[in-house]
Parts: C-alpha cells; sequence; structure tokens
C-alpha cells in the first residue's frame, strides 16, 4: 500500500499557513518570506531595511537557521523584535515552525513581519509560512544562471533583489541575463539591483514595501 507521506506533510503545512495568513489580515500585518542561498545577504538586507524605515514601520523578525542565533542578534540590535528558530539540520522553515516563532512575538502595532528563512535555493519555496509574498534575494557573486537552475523559488516570488551589486566590476554577472531568466518563470516579478553596502538601489526596494503594506491597511 502506498504512502502519502509527502503529500500529507505539504497538506498539514499548508493548513497552518492559511491559519497563519488569516492572522496576519485581521491585524493588517505584511508578512514576507525571505529566502536565498547562504550568504546572498538576507541578513544585510533586513539591517538596512530595519534601521533605514524603524521611523516609518513597526518591524519584527523570524530568524530561521540550521544552528547559532547570530543573524537574530544583528537583527535585535537593529531595535526591532527577533525571534530565531534553529532547524538543526532541516532546510527550511514550515509554517508549524513559524506559528511556534509568532506565539513568542508580541504582534500588537506591528506593520511587517520579516521571515528570513533557511539559505537554500530550493525547498524553502515549497513551504508556505503564512507570508503575503515571497522574496528571493540573488547575489552578483553567484552566477547570472541560478534562476534557469532553481526555477521553483522565482517562479513563485514577487520580488528578486540583485544584491551587491558594488561586486559587478569584479565578477562575471550580467544583470540583464538573471533578469531575463526569471521573467521568462516569472513575467509579474519584480527585480531590484541593490546594494546593502553602499546603499545604491535601496530606495526601489523601500517604495515596493511601502505600496505592499498599504494594501494590508
Amino acid at each position: 500500500m502506498e504512502i502519502p507521506v509527502i503529500r500529507n506533510i505539504l497538506e498539514a503545512n499548508e493548513r497552518i499557513s492559511e491559519e497563519l495568513k488569516k492572522g496576519f489580515d485581521v491585524r493588517h500585518i505584511l508578512c514576507l518570506n525571505i529566502m536565498s542561498s547562504p550568504g546572498a545577504g538576507k541578513t544585510s538586507l533586513l539591517e538596512r531595511t530595519l534601521r533605514d524605515l524603524r521611523g516609518e514601520f513597526k518591524m519584527a523578525v523570524i530568524e530561521g537557521d540550521l544552528r547559532t542565533d547570530n543573524d537574530a542578534r544583528r537583527v535585535a540590535a537593529t531595535g526591532a523584535q527577533a525571534v530565531q528558530v534553529n532547524t538543526e539540520g532541516g532546510c527550511h522553515l514550515d509554517s508549524s515552525m513559524v506559528l511556534e516563532a509568532v506565539n513568542k512575538l508580541d504582534l500588537e502595532g506591528v506593520d511587517i513581519l520579516f521571515v528570513e528563512n533557511v539559505g537554500n535555493l530550493v525547498c524553502p519555496a515549497e513551504f508556505s509560512v503564512g507570508e503575503d509574498h515571497k522574496i528571493t534575494l540573488l547575489s552578483v557573486a553567484e552566477g547570472d544562471d541560478k534562476p534557469e537552475k532553481y526555477p521553483l523559488m522565482f517562479h513563485l516570488s514577487s520580488v528578486l533583489i540583485l544584491n551587491k551589486i558594488d561586486l559587478l566590476p569584479y565578477v562575471d554577472f550580467d544583470l540583464g541575463v538573471a533578469e531575463g531568466h526569471a521573467r521568462k518563470l516569472n513575467k509579474k516579478i519584480n527585480v531590484f539591483p541593490l546594494s546593502c553596502k553602499t546603499g545604491e538601489g535601496l530606495g526601489a526596494w523601500y517604495e515596493w514595501l511601502r505600496a505592499a503594506r498599504a494594501v494590508k491597511k
């Protein structure tokens, strides 16, 4: 007899994700699931965003990592609420992990909740966590063919951030090629080339955030 274990896992995850989404909607919280490979700059993007927009929004972060609370401590240093989830080897966050973390946050008055997923370009895309949008980061140091190699994440994301553009003179990366691959998968994807180090391009990302948050009011 066939036992549909994978299907049951995904269906259970989706049920909890839908409940999380309903709760965020009631509270008018914009929830964003941020995904990338390790080292693409998710935490750096959050640090800049949390500092630059803290006068406009109340923000909180759920940090997912295999081990350590390094990223959660970096995020908390900005003054934002942060909860660490250690998967102990798991390659993604699922909705039950996020639900447990949400119960440790004070969501009163929170405008934006960021979920920084485990660094991985494959399985995080398969597990919804109650988010309004999936956000994918791609560092220019990784290669402009990544959307073609790992299509699901780029297909499902509302935003593609091409990070570390300050390194473009030193790496073999074509912004147009990367965007072209992504748009073949998702014609509506918003693409923002930027540098968390220099601040170049962050303004367009912030404008998208403002517009996405306005929809939740």
